[in-house]
């Protein structure tokens, strides 16, 4: 998701101006990318795209790029593989591959473990946790990134996309600054190692908002324990409900968990933690 796409999403309850200056994009920039009809490139690749979908689902969801590209070669149309390849990467399409060996990387971030494995809050936008997570659907895996507030247990923002990348967890970090002050004493921020919180534009956001950011160390799911029984709690109380955490589209599933996170789940859902409040209820008695 594009940073214009993102405001686009969210200017009705958060209003262009504000969400522009937040994701650091001018208002104009804005409004011409909202006015600017797609390129014949970019019209030519949805047309593509058609068609490797089409490849790919009848393959069962089995072939890469490279028998995709051959596929379509077979069909007559005549494009690089590498486009096919840039294509399927960007819309979560992916064929059945070997695990490769990876030397493990040397447990090192920007920042140390500032929680230690409490996860408590004594007020709102103190410390917040944060994850990415997938569910799978008929046209390949959804990334959800979510920050969690430690004090009353809600999800303050969130963001859905094809790939667990750095623009995915910026989006769901700008959605949690738009609706929610830092404390004044210093607010964490805290993820497991991923690559898409050590990324340079995740850090620099972060910096730039006045965040402390926080790492656990790497390969322990304990050190973000909070936010794994969260998906978790989510993946398990969605399949009582439906039976499956599948869906047949990714837009299936994106209407399915914003009902279910922002109206369900926060506002909703009561949890004996809070004294059997949600954790709306829960948050609204800082604001009296």
């Amino acid at each position: 998701m594009s940073r214009f796409r993102f405001v686009d999403d969210h200017r009705d309850a958060y209003g262009v101006k504000r969400l522009c200056r937040l994701v650091e994009v001018s208002t104009s920039g804005f409004y011409a990318w909202k006015t600017r009809p797609p390129s014949p490139r970019a019209v030519a690749d949805g047309e593509l795209l058609e068609v490797i979908r089409a490849i790919h689902t009848e393959s069962r969801c089995t072939y890469g790029a490279p028998r995709v590209h051959g596929q379509l070669r077979r069909r007559g149309v005549h494009v690089g593989c590498k486009r096919v390849a840039r294509l399927m990467r960007t819309n979560g399409l992916m064929g059945v591959h070997r695990r490769k060996w990876r030397r493990r990387r040397p447990d090192i971030a920007p920042a140390p473990d500032r929680l230690n494995r409490d996860f408590t809050a004594e007020r709102p936008n103190q410390r917040w946790v944060a994850d990415i997570t997938e569910f799978p659907t008929g046209e390949g895996r959804l990334q959800v990134a979510g920050v969690r507030d430690l004090c009353h247990r809600g999800l303050v923002g969130w963001a859905m996309g094809p790939r667990p990348d750095a623009e995915l967890v910026v989006d769901a970090l700008v959605m949690a600054l738009g609706r929610a002050e830092p404390d004044p004493d210093g607010l964490v921020h805290h993820s497991d190692k991923g690559g898409a919180y050590l990324s340079g534009d995740f850090c620099s956001m972060a910096d730039v908002a006045g965040l402390q950011v926080s790492f656990g160390s790497t390969g322990d799911c304990w050190d973000n324990a909070a936010m794994e029984t969260f998906w978790s709690t989510l993946k398990r109380e969605i399949a009582w409900i439906r039976g499956s955490i599948w869906f047949p589209t990714r837009d299936d599933a994106r209407l399915y968990l914003f009902e279910f996170i922002e109206v369900f789940y926060n506002r909703q859902r009561h949890q004996a933690r809070l004294g059997h409040r949600t954790p709306a209820e829960f948050a609204a008695t800082f604001n009296p």
